[in-house]
């Protein structure tokens, strides 16, 4: 399993350069290139825009016109100056969507297989007609019907419920829906569901719901974040903080995929797909070196972030300046106050070019 970086595939839709041979691509194989695109583009019946205008009917549509989609200006811009989606013009945007047209929101960095633009221009001609995208259907008439008796709401409270101080707003949530935002996990493990992923089935995750914002290795993809990499930087003037050089816990890693990722489809990964994903992240900090490694809930606590060591507990609660009940001295409190450095010195206050200016330090 190679690791070395490589060009993240990704993919998105609008310009340029005509490419005659892109209309005659596999509708199949369209659809399977076709996720890497999914966490911004829907596509089908019920498609909705989401980061990205849904895509039903963009063969045709003239650029930057799906109504209900905020477009950036210079899409406006190209739509307005003639361009229309077609085979043609969509397979040259698909090779480059940034330098298409120039200053897009598109952040992926295009297909650069010719077979793999085809493939998914013929994927979205499947869903030419404007008809087939999601719109507001005319409710049908039907005959009067006695009024509905309001749902039974959640079983009363055993404890009484304060009469002051309380918006009376909502109602108590039910113990289901606590279940649904209580997911959270610690260091220790507590809190994970049951499940597993090995390192190779995250590998194939990644590249589909992944790669195309944190590229195939995890180096980053234009301004998305870097996961990979930055051994022995956090010293320097810029250091790379991934999570190999400086995330402390792998709890971290798991509950933040699992509650916010894909990005733009977030919850979507089931928890065997969260442990793989989790899994392939470790290979590619070299925190595991098998690529049949696989993380379970059994063994999750066994593995340790590199940078662990480093983080310290928040001892301020015990200094006493916390620790004190009393009313904190705020004026007088010294004889003599002597500055000792001054902001500039630490580099923190552009400008500054004499000793009397900035911010100073006290003693």
């Amino acid at each position: 399993m190679l690791k070395s970086p490589s060009a993240a595939l990704a993919l998105g839709l609008a310009l340029l350069i005509p490419v005659h041979a892109a209309a005659s691509g596999d509708p199949d194989k369209g659809e399977a290139v076709f996720k890497k695109c999914a966490a911004c583009h829907q596509v089908g019946e019920g498609a909705k825009h989401r980061i990205g205008p849904q895509l039903n009917g963009v063969i045709g549509r003239t650029a930057g016109t799906a109504e209900g989609f905020k477009y950036s200006k210079p899409m406006i811009e190209a739509g307005a100056a003639g361009l229309v989606w077609t085979a043609e013009s969509l397979d040259g945007y698909l090779e480059s969507p940034r330098t298409s047209i120039k200053g897009n929101r598109m952040v992926f960095p295009g297909l650069k297989d010719a077979a793999d633009r085809a493939d998914v221009t013929a994927y979205l001609a499947r869903y030419a007609e404007p008809a087939k995208s999601a719109a507001p259907v005319e409710p049908k008439a039907t005959p009067a019907a006695a009024p509905a008796q309001p749902a039974a709401g959640p079983a009363p409270l055993d404890r009484p419920v304060a009469s002051h101080g309380v918006f009376r707003l909502g109602r108590v949530a039910t113990a289901e829906e606590v279940a649904a935002w209580d997911i959270d996990v610690r260091a220790d493990g507590t809190g994970l569901p049951a499940g597993r992923g090995t390192v190779a089935e995250g590998e194939v995750l990644f590249t589909e719901r992944c790669a195309s914002c944190h590229g195939d290795f995890g180096e980053g993809v234009g301004r998305w974040p870097v996961l990979a990499g930055g051994h022995g930087s956090l010293k320097a003037d810029r250091p790379e903080k991934t999570i190999g050089s400086y995330w402390p816990y792998l709890s971290t890693v798991y509950d933040y995929v699992r509650r916010a990722m894909p990005f733009g489809d977030a919850r979507s990964l089931t928890d065997d797909e969260v442990y793989a994903v989790t899994a392939y992240l470790l290979y590619l900090n070299d925190v595991v070196t098998d690529d049949g490694f696989e993380l379970s809930r059994d063994n999750f606590a066994e593995v340790r972030l590199p940078n662990e060591a480093n983080f310290i507990d928040d001892t301020r609660p015990q200094e006493p300046h916390y620790a004190a009940t009393a009313e904190p001295c705020m004026r007088e409190c010294k004889p003599e106050v002597r500055i000792v450095m001054r902001a500039r010195v630490l580099d923190v206050t552009p400008g500054a070019n004499s000793e009397n200016e900035g911010a100073a330090r006290v003693d």
